[in-house]
């Protein structure tokens, strides 16, 4: 919770901003907020953050002592670890680090629309932001591409940072709506971990063909823009990467491998079509607040559906294709019904409605 002082603090930032008729006027032009507006807005959003985690039990998770490393030099870290443990400070200098980072990588706005998206409170959306970010090793993922600078263009540069925010983001809804990070951080972030990494090291066994050839495609064209290879491997996977949570899910339930899990994932994706709908789907241009809520639901409803249709499909007692075809031929007709459904709306330009129905079409299969 805020103090006085600092809601004080808060309203009469307000003041160094445009008002509604203002932003109104801007919008209509084209116009965005200028440096010194978005820095008003990045400082004082910070401040909130940190009073809420501040006032929360996420600074006393022991496995976020590991912030304290990041803060203090390599070699205090290594000569007095005890110390710093024991640190007077040490919940202050978490919420700072923490805060610091969900604001520099999220936006001024990030806490309000994860909220929006799914009505966590900031320390479960904060302790959702470390497991992504820690499972998928975001940080040396950033600071190869800090790397980069005067290396590659500038936009490029942009975009690569702008693949990983959006991974980031989706993957924190997922967490906030599919794991209980409240009961300790160090298991969440290993075991999802240990399976982003056994999924990624094996992608060219468990890919169909055609997912395969894209991934190659997406790499060979970073490499070509001089980003060294093997950073353009670690982003050329990241949208496959983003089910990995999904299919280490889906393992959890069925006492399946993660690796059988993810040949089937990835083949009933395949089958479906359901890789070429995420992508338009990020293509989606929403304006309006419930749009935004729609689409996001939309996409979450078409990844459970996923999730129950390849826990089916493992359950067979085959992977991969075959785990396709075992599950389909017993509901062919239907399968078959809202399979070209499906493809008929991935190739026809995705709008938020046609994604509507796929999702609605694709639940109807696991009600079943």
């Amino acid at each position: 919770m805020q103090t006085l002082e600092q809601r004080g603090e808060l309203d009469r930032a307000v003041e160094y901003l445009p008002d509604d008729m203002e932003l109104g006027e801007r919008r209509k032009r084209g116009h965005a907020l200028t440096r010194p507006e978005l820095a008003v807005l990045l400082a004082y959003a910070k401040l909130s953050l940190y009073a809420d985690l501040l006032d929360s039990r996420v600074p006393d998770d022991p496995y976020l002592g590991r912030e304290l490393a990041r803060y203090f030099p390599k070699e205090l870290v290594e000569r007095y670890p005890d110390a710093l443990d024991q640190h007077r400070l040490r919940r202050e200098i978490i919420s700072t680090q923490l805060t610091n980072s969900m604001i520099n990588r999220g936006g001024p706005a990030f806490t309000v629309r994860i909220a929006d998206q799914t009505g966590a409170a900031p320390a479960t959306i904060a302790a959702a932001f470390f497991v992504v970010r820690n499972s998928y090793d975001m940080i040396s993922l950033n600071s190869e591409i800090d790397a980069l600078d005067s290396k590659v263009p500038g936009k490029l540069q942009l975009d690569l940072y702008a693949a990983v925010e959006d991974l980031l983001l989706d993957r924190i809804v997922w967490f906030v709506r599919n794991v209980d990070v409240s009961k300790g951080l160090a298991e969440v972030v290993e075991h999802y971990r240990a399976g982003i990494e056994a999924i990624a090291s094996a992608l060219d066994r468990l890919l169909p063909e055609d997912g395969q050839q894209a991934l190659a495609a997406r790499m060979d064209s970073l490499v070509n823009s001089r980003v060294p290879e093997e950073l353009a491997r670690r982003l050329a996977r990241l949208p496959v990467l983003s089910g990995a949570p999904d299919i280490v899910s889906v393992a959890d339930r069925t006492g399946k491998p993660v690796a059988d899990v993810a040949a089937t994932y990835f083949a009933a994706g395949a089958f479906f079509q359901l890789d070429r709908i995420a992508s338009a789907a990020r293509g989606i241009q929403v304006t309006d607040y419930f749009d935004r809520l729609a689409l996001d639901r939309a996409l979450d409803s078409i990844g459970a559906a996923e999730r129950r249709i390849t826990a089916e499909m493992v359950g067979n007692g085959v992977v991969g294709p075959q785990a396709v075809d075992a599950w389909v031929a017993p509901r062919a007709a239907e399968v078959e019904r809202i399979r070209a459904a499906v493809h008929g709306i991935a190739s026809s330009g995705l709008t938020l409605s046609k994604l509507s129905v796929a999702a609605s079409l694709l639940g109807d299969l696991v009600k079943q």
